[in-house]
């Protein structure tokens, strides 16, 4: 990334001030602007999120507000209530209370004098969620909105459910923010009242895990705050933004189609970053990307950016299954509308001797079972790749060995894919609850399976996410069940595999039985999007260098233990997936803070016991100055029995040395059909 120091208007910083909501209750924000706003007002660009702007963002933050700011726009970064250095307390995600402060904070970032009265709103993930939903609600004063990484639907792509399967994300979302929930206000910037609204948070913020199982249809629950319910709601510009290795690449395109007003889609090869940042590379000049969009919508400049197709697309090359990739080689592709044109859904079908062809066969394929073990998952990664390796799927080989398998014959010419692929899936099953795991790899000519795509259904969900119904053992089903969106080549010489296993453990939590599915291959097709490219296919102008503001200096004290193991004992037949997490240990060299973020996460099994299925979860986090120290230990284990989620929890706090607060949590959830 290249630093810019110098930008068109010098810049002034605000760290702390608060912004005054009706009910009284304060929001902590921090602000850079040009030292002349005052007298010449600019607009104002919001990111409103939990993840506290004195510490957790504060490296993210320096690198890109300054920027945007230095080029004539107020960048308000605002803690939500109940975070960071903000009053009250924060209960559950996207809650009425924190969209309608949202929109109260427009309505006074609108009134300020250094402010045009024009206000856009940028986020990534919780940002980029309710940015969406406040941009639902229209308050007068926001005139676009920039959404990275973010959904339409909460109970469809985001880290809780997955076509009806509890995603392991689920656990580990919800054991990060019980770690952060722990966290105080910074005495320096609230010392009157940290201690009293640090306990209040201890005691009171709840055991977001219990809630989120307690809803494991889509329900009024997960309704609330996902604008497919009326994407007519929405009436401001909308720029979409995700990744492939992002868990939410498929909300830009439901946005891009069902939306009416302006708007683009933009997808590249990123994790859950901005593209700025963004791994697997390349990254890209995402902020200047920004002061387009901002400069056509907030100052009336025409920047060309409405000219331009619809949706851009990273269309990768095949690459060496990695459980990290530094940078993925492909091209950018641009589509003038979703759906595109340019593509056309292709039918392959389950032959004979396991293989996959384009023409249905005329005879009867007699139909195949498949049982898969509980070790069919151990490589499939997270649902939401963060960049750190380990998080995305290795080679498929091993996952495949407990699958059902049809391939293609070797290509003879490359096929590109762009968008969602679909298998039309003809079964029965032994067991009233079950769940199937789909997957689509790139096998290069020496045998290694690149996962490209996958999917997941729990076939109780078959008609409804919200009116779930069991199977009756022995029935034929029809499903068609969707993958993940993703644009890719497979080159000449490849072939394209289908992987089907009724367990695809940690990435989601197995079924309450052991199951066996009979697959009617004669019965079933997998549809392809393939992408024609045609030969006067222009190229799209190439996105500027990223740049940014100069980063803030950071004294690493203890590297972060960024571990993915997969641990087997064949003397007893257990496994284990043990994952590092966290930032280590570091001090903030300007504010003199010290922050400790240590996160231990196991998921485990014996045999094929279901019994023993495990979640394990451990963070450990403090924060020091001089004399003040403040530290917290949540602990969060998640089993089941066939008809009940147990939870074990515990929270502890310290400060200093002495422990101030202890908290235990045991609770049993029924299934509910997962």
């Amino acid at each position: 990334m290249r630093i810019e120091t110098s930008c068109p208007h010098p810049i002034r910083r605000v760290d702390h001030f608060e912004i005054p909501m009706p009910d009284g209750c304060r929001l902590a924000a921090r602000m850079w602007l040009p030292v002349d706003a005052e007298e010449t007002p600019v607009p104002a660009i919001l990111e409103y999120i939990p993840y506290r702007k004195n510490d957790l963002t504060a490296q993210r933050d320096a690198v890109m507000h300054p920027y945007v700011a230095g080029h004539g726009y107020a960048v308000v970064r605002v803690d939500l209530r109940g975070t960071g250095d903000s009053d009250g307390l924060m209960l559950d995600e996207y809650l009425q209370q924190e969209l309608d402060d949202g929109c109260s904070v427009i309505e006074w970032l609108a009134k300020q004098s250094w402010c045009d009265g024009n206000v856009g709103m940028v986020g990534i993930s919780w940002g980029g969620f309710n940015g969406l939903q406040i941009a639902a609600l229209r308050p007068p004063a926001l005139k676009a909105i920039i959404t990275c990484a973010s959904t339409d639907d909460r109970y469809a792509d985001d880290v809780h459910y997955m076509g009806g399967t509890l995603l392991i994300d689920n656990l580990s979302w919800a054991s990060i923010m019980f770690g952060r929930n722990t966290l105080p206000p910074d005495p320096r910037n609230r010392p009157d009242d940290w201690r009293e609204l640090w306990h209040r948070r201890l005691k009171e913020s709840g055991l977001w895990l219990k809630t989120w199982l307690e809803h494991p249809h889509r329900d009024e629950f997960w309704k609330r705050g996902s604008v497919c319910e009326d994407f007519g709601a929405i009436t401001c510009p909308v720029y979409a933004v995700s990744g492939w290795a992002d868990g939410y690449c498929r909300s830009v395109f439901r946005l891009m189609e069902k939306l009416t007003v302006p708007r683009k889609g933009l997808v590249g090869p990123w994790a859950h970053t901005y593209p700025n940042i963004g791994k697997p590379g390349p990254a890209i000049g995402f902020l200047q990307e920004c002061l387009r969009w901002w400069d056509h919508w907030l100052k009336g400049r025409d920047t060309g950016i409405m000219d331009e197709p619809m949706l851009r697309l990273f269309m990768q090359d095949g690459a060496e299954p990695r459980t990290s990739y530094e940078s993925r080689s492909g091209r950018w592709v641009t589509e003038p509308s979703w759906p595109s044109p340019t593509v056309e859904m292709q039918s392959l079908f389950l032959g004979e001797n396991g293989l996959l062809v384009a023409t249905q066969a005329g005879n009867r394929i007699d139909p195949q079972t498949i049982r898969s073990p509980l070790s069919v998952g151990l490589r499939g990664g997270k649902w939401c790749s963060y960049a750190v390796p380990g998080d995305q799927p290795a080679d498929q080989r091993a996952d495949d060995a407990g699958s059902l398998i049809h391939e293609t014959e070797v290509l003879e010419s490359d096929l590109e894919i762009a968008g969602e692929a679909m298998l039309d899936l003809s079964f029965e099953s032994d067991k009233a609850v079950a769940q199937v795991a789909v997957r689509l790899s790139d096998v290069a000519p020496n045998g290694a399976a690149t996962r490209v795509s996958y999917g997941l259904l729990n076939l109780t969900h078959r008609n409804s996410h919200e009116q779930p119904e069991p199977l009756e053992p022995g029935r034929r089903y029809h499903v068609s069940i969707p993958f993940k969106h993703v644009a890719q080549r497979f080159a000449a010489g490849h072939r394209i595999r289908l992987a089907i296993s009724t367990g695809y453990f940690p990435v989601a939590w197995p079924a309450p039985e052991a199951v066996t599915l009979t697959i009617y291959r004669d019965e079933c097709r997998l549809q392809l999007p393939v992408r024609i490219q045609s030969a006067d296919e222009p190229q799209p102008a190439p996105f500027e260098e990223p740049v940014g503001a100069s980063p803030l200096e950071i004294e690493m004290i203890q590297e972060p233990e960024k571990d993915w193991k997969i641990i087997e004992n064949l003397a007893d037949g257990s496994v284990a997936v043990e994952v590092g997490e966290g930032a280590g240990i570091y001090r903030m060299v300007e504010n003199d803070l010290t922050i400790t973020s240590i996160g231990k996460e196991c998921y485990s099994f014996s045999g094929d016991d279901l019994g023993s299925v495990k979640g394990e979860t451990k963070w450990t986090l403090e924060m020091s100055r001089g004399a003040w120290r403040v530290g917290s230990v949540s602990e969060t284990a998640l089993t089941a029995t066939p008809s009940h989620f147990l939870i074990e929890a515990r929270l502890r706090a310290w400060e200093g040395d002495v422990l101030v607060h202890e908290q235990k949590w045991t609770e049993a959830i029924p299934r509910q059909l997962v």
